[in-house]
């Protein structure tokens, strides 16, 4: 598929992470322009669920569900085979799924780096490896979740700073690896959704200060320009784009 040449409507995306939060507004986004959809989670079923009941409301057997844990390197493969299975085709890999969490360096151990590592880094490389032939196939894309503080290292998160980089570094070298059939790029949010873990008012106001437009971005910002990166971008390959409300001009 070249993206940019041919409508959206009955091309495949598989979404990692696509239940709850930016996955789950990447998924609508797409399946808006016409994509079927082959939803992974891993622990959040009843919202991947309910995300697929209400999709599948609009157009019949778009939304597909599949439950993995994708640091078990079986599953990549499963993954790719059952795109592969229910519509013959892959179109799109978004490789959204992630861990984060904090890991000053005085008590960080190999756990948290094996993890770490795994979800933001071994896990895209392997996933699009198997994703690759299926995706050459159809001239298809790769879109890649990075973060800003892949450049910028965020304070207590070194191993978290330093998954990211090297899954920028993914995108670049895929790109290299996988054209002229595959195009493969990246996005690097800034302050879109606060943690899990609540953060206090003060520290928001001093992050949303720290942007140019001065105010936080929404998952629809990141899913309108996944949108951008698949359907309206067919020159543009190995990029990352910052959507941070400005924050990476600043001090």
């Amino acid at each position: 598929m070249n993206c940019i040449d041919n409508p959206l409507d009955g091309k495949v995306a598989l979404v990692t992470g696509a239940a709850r939060r930016i996955g789950a507004e990447i998924v609508r986004q797409l399946h808006r322009a016409g994509m079927d959809i082959l939803l992974h989670y891993r622990h959040s079923h009843a919202a991947a669920e309910q995300l697929q009941l209400d999709l599948t409301a609009r157009r019949r057997d778009s939304v597909t569900l599949v439950q993995a844990d994708l640091q078990d390197m079986r599953a990549l493969d499963n993954l790719v085979h059952r795109a592969e299975a229910w519509k013959g085709r892959l179109d799109l890999l978004v490789n959204n799924a992630s861990n984060f969490y904090a890991t000053p360096l005085a008590t960080a151990g190999e756990a948290e780096w094996e993890d770490l590592m795994g979800t933001n880094l071994k896990v895209p490389f392997f996933l699009s490896q198997a994703a690759a032939p299926l995706l050459r196939a159809n001239r298809g894309c790769i879109v890649n979740l990075v973060d800003i503080h892949a450049e910028r290292p965020l304070a207590k998160h070194p191993i978290y700073s330093i998954a990211k980089a090297g899954n920028a570094m993914l995108v670049k070298s895929l790109a290299r690896e996988l054209g002229p059939e595959i195009r493969v790029n990246g996005i690097a949010p800034g302050a879109i959704l606060w943690p899990s873990e609540e953060l206090p008012e003060k520290v928001k106001s001093e992050i949303v200060a720290r942007t140019a437009l001065k105010r936080a971005g929404t998952p629809e910002d990141i899913a309108r320009t996944v949108l951008f990166l698949v359907q309206d971008a067919g020159y543009i390959s190995g990029q990352i784009i910052a959507v941070d409300g400005g924050r990476s001009v600043q001090q």
